[in-house]
């Protein structure tokens, strides 16, 4: 019924000589196999069991895209070593279409429960589950699954239908709405540079990971030079790749987007469940917190957790992450920490028998107090929305706008012939590595100057603020044109003398060390976009109406930071973010997809400071008592 090759490290029969010390065993042995699932299709799986097993042990299992190992790792890896001390037999297997899994990958979400003869991720993680507990030798009987990204994703979809013997979960960075968040849009604006880059990824070679050729070093360079969306099939992919063809033929949230948004079908904690998030998230920090609100439509038994930290892309399998680019986390090592305190403990409870479970409902690293907080409730009901509003001086402040006073706004011209770069240049490609990781904590005085983007500062902060749950914005806003886009940041400004200075004070600093200090730093913590069109409807767009404030409501997710006293708050207002989201052409056009060069045009975009268009920040703030300890 399957293939079965067996890998198991072997000893040298010679002995070593004096000055050769023997290599140290794997401590895995590898066995590969190809389960078959309900259509016949085999998928391509490894099985690492530990070498010093004794005992019926749990099965982890990931099911990824990105390739199994063909044999043992030679040690430990650090992104499992807390897991593999409690004991496991860890499975990863190749989703069907990918390397020699057969079948054909179509790079999806979708699932319909309804249609019993249908096969998907869900299925597929069943009939895994089924032949795993039935074929691996001494296993205990519980399974649990985890996984980052897209293996993230491939866990949360086993919540739809899981497999009885299916005990615990641990989703992490799982995507969940591909137009609406996360990946590949963002409330309809696409995500261009990573939702092309990715689809190459996945779909120009079954057999591997293809990062796509740039021609042009710099890609800000090479995306304008490109032009239209059009010009990707018309000049490079002609075609070739499924889901980047999905994505142009669907612009709008129609009923493709919407069988993508596999969330619609949960509605309750159905397996144990530690949702894991990073706020600093560059691919996917909206998912785990749509499944942790969802699980808890019905969660009688409380077994769905949220856990979220100070993180990039699944920074939290890192050896450490104990700091946020320059930003220093107190001495925190928030990988180990999470992996060990946190991880490890959940499925140690639910896997083992041992331990117990989580006493909350959600715990975070809360940024700039530099400290783990454990939360009964999300969000917690001490912290209370408070308008933090936009004043037509550039000044940010608690106080509502007084009777109208001069223009009442600010506008600058937004030309799509020069946007926003999103972060420094030159941008390097999404894949492979790179600066992608970090951009979202990226020091944002790189565009601080720039006319087409507007800033807003408040006064030096008398005491620590503490922001804890969602954040968003509520702009009032108008362009000339008949769409148009608004990218609103929520930017943490350390003083000028927050950090002495580590060099010599006669020799001065090295080459590159003086921009690594974090003085006068602009540390984003919140940054989104919302498109025009969109704004009365996601299945049906519409044009804007030209010259005519309108109210634009912007989600800045979830959030758990303290700026502290004496740090400033900044907001930052722009309508290009380039090429992370593509241009908008802010003439309306069907499909911004089809566009053409002439489509594009410059526009006057005001954003509205007055008493009766009050633009303006909802910030979760907790109070604190007059000694400035929080309550």
């Amino acid at each position: 019924m399957y293939a079965r090759v067996c890998f198991v490290a072997t000893r040298l029969l010679a002995a070593p000589s004096p000055a050769q010390q023997p290599a140290p065993q794997p401590p895995f042995k590898l066995e590969a196999v190809m389960i078959p699932v309900r259509d016949g299709v085999r998928l391509q799986t490894v099985i690492l069991t530990p070498v010093d097993q004794t005992e019926p042990l749990p099965i982890l299992l990931r099911r990824t895209p990105y390739g199994v190992p063909s044999q043992p790792p030679p040690r430990l890896p650090p992104s499992i070593k807390e897991l593999a001390q409690d004991g496991y037999i860890f499975v990863i297997q190749n989703l069907r279409g990918r390397f020699k899994s057969e079948g054909v990958f179509k790079l999806t979400s979708q699932v319909d429960l309804a249609d019993s003869t249908a096969t998907n991720e869900t299925t597929d993680a069943y009939d895994s589950i089924e032949w795993l507990v039935h074929h691996v030798p001494n296993n205990s009987g519980k399974v649990g699954m985890f996984g980052v990204s897209y293996d993230g994703l491939t866990t949360a979809l086993a919540l739809l239908h899981p497999h009885p013997a299916l005990k615990a979960m641990s989703e992490q960075a799982s995507p969940v709405d591909q137009w609406m968040n996360d990946d590949d849009h963002r409330y309809g604006a696409l995500r261009e540079s990573y939702a092309f880059e990715y689809a190459v990824l996945e779909q120009a070679d079954k057999y591997k990971n293809t990062h796509f050729a740039f021609e042009t070093y710099d890609t800000y360079a090479w995306y304008l030079a490109l032009g239209p969306l059009s010009n990707i099939n018309a000049k490079y992919l002609h075609g070739s790749i499924p889901y980047w063809n999905d994505v142009v033929a669907h612009a709008d949230y129609d009923e493709f987007w919407k069988k993508e948004a596999w969330i619609s079908q949960l509605h309750a904690s159905t397996v144990p469940n530690l949702n894991v998030a990073g706020f600093w998230d560059q691919e996917d920090p909206w998912g785990p917190w749509q499944i942790f609100r969802h699980a808890a439509e019905r969660d009688p038994d409380h077994t769905n957790f949220m856990v979220a930290g100070p993180w990039y892309h699944g920074q939290w399998r890192a050896p450490k992450a104990d700091s946020i680019g320059p930003i220093a986390l107190g001495g925190h090592e928030t990988a180990r920490e999470f992996r060990e305190t946190i991880e490890a403990p959940f499925f140690r409870y639910y896997l083992h028998g041992r331990g117990e479970p989580p006493p909350w409902r959600a715990t975070t690293f809360q940024s700039g107090a530099n400290r783990w907080r454990t939360y009964g409730a999300w969000p917690p009901p001490e912290a209370k929305p408070t308008n933090l509003y936009l004043h037509a001086d550039g000044t940010l402040s608690f106080d509502r706008p007084r009777a109208e006073r001069g223009a009442g706004y600010r506008e600058y011209i937004s030309d799509p012939a020069s946007p926003v770069p999103y972060r420094q240049r030159p941008i390097s490609p999404t894949y492979p590595g790179a600066d992608w990781r970090t951009w979202e904590v990226q020091d944002q005085r790189f565009v601080e100057q720039r006319p087409d983007v507007l800033t807003f500062v408040s006064a030096p902060l008398e005491h620590d603020l503490t922001i804890t749950g969602e954040v968003a914005a509520d702009l009032f806003a108008s362009t000339s044109g008949t769409d148009a886009d608004f990218v609103v940041k929520l930017i943490d400004v350390y003083p000028e003398d927050a950090q002495r200075s580590a060099w010599d004070p006669e020799a001065g600093a090295g080459p590159g060390e003086y921009a690594r200090s974090v003085n006068g730093y602009e540390l984003p913590i919140a940054m989104e976009v919302r498109r025009g069109r969109y704004l009365t409807g996601y299945e049906h767009p519409r044009p804007l109406p030209p010259n005519t404030p309108v109210e634009w409501k912007v989600p800045l997710r979830d959030r758990d930071h303290v700026f502290l006293k004496g740090h400033r708050l900044m907001v930052q207002v722009q309508s290009t973010w380039f090429p992370l989201i593509d241009r908008n052409p802010q003439k309306f056009v069907p499909s911004i997809y089809q566009a053409t060069a002439a489509d594009f045009v410059t526009a006057t975009e005001r954003v509205y400071c007055s008493a009766s268009l009050p633009s303006h920040l909802v910030l979760p703030v907790v109070p604190v008592d007059t000694d400035g300890s929080r309550r």
